[in-house]
């Protein structure tokens, strides 16, 4: 979307903003991103992280964060409205499109046309939610206290990226190797932990995931798989 993400969300966001103030009542979900953490995964993130942007320099690729970040800002500022900003790390089920460039459809679509797979040695780690604890999590919150608050969403483990290539080539047939120049595609910046360690969505409502990254991964991708 580039530059346009900052005029679309704005937009929607304050939509919903002028229907919480006449109907304080209700409780608005803001879908966020982990990406609001800034640019700097070398760790994951908790509750003591601070996010980090080059002022200076900013790129494309910061436009994104920016935009939820400031929304999530305007939403702390209003702390007597019902606001749960949801910071979705990476989000996978069978209805995703395969035609996207993420690691996990770019693995799909090798094994749907009997390629081999290359990728970097970096061993990138990842949370991925799926539908099952995604909806409970909405459930969760929209049944839950009343906040204002941001939460991370979490599964029961995040997975490696070589362990998920082992797991794909032992159970579904995938052909891949390791090379050592960069065959990744980050939209939002280079991340070698992109998930959370914050656990303020059991806390605050209860929510306990059912599955880990992994599982839901090999479960989503069957499903995917079989109806191509």
């Amino acid at each position: 979307m580039g530059a346009s993400i900052f005029d679309v969300t704005l937009k929607y966001d304050e939509l919903a903003l002028c229907y919480l103030r006449q109907h304080p009542e209700c409780r608005y979900i803001f879908l966020s991103s982990g990406a609001v953490y800034g640019s700097s995964f070398d760790v994951p993130a908790d509750e003591n992280a601070k996010a980090t942007l080059a002022i200076n320099d900013f790129k494309p690729h910061d436009y994104y964060l920016i935009a939820k970040l400031h929304a999530e800002c305007r939403h702390r500022s209003l702390p007597f409205l019902q606001i749960i900003d949801l910071r979705i790390f990476n989000y996978f089920s069978q209805s995703s499109d395969i035609e996207a460039r993420f690691l996990i459809t770019d693995i799909l679509r090798s094994i749907r046309l009997g390629k081999l797979f290359q990728t970097s040695q970096e061993n990138i780690i990842r949370d991925y939610i799926g539908p099952k604890d995604f909806s409970q999590i909405i459930k969760r919150v929209l049944t839950g206290p009343s906040h204002n608050v941001a939460v991370d969403c979490f599964t029961q483990k995040p997975v490696d990226k070589i362990s998920l290539l082992e797991r794909m080539r032992t159970d579904i047939g995938l052909q891949y190797s390791i090379v050592r120049h960069d065959t990744g595609l980050s939209v939002t910046g280079r991340k070698l932990n992109y998930y959370s360690k914050s656990r303020k969505a059991t806390d605050l409502f209860g929510y306990v995931p059912e599955s880990g990254s992994l599982d839901l991964i090999m479960e989503q991708s069957r499903l995917l798989l079989a109806r191509l």
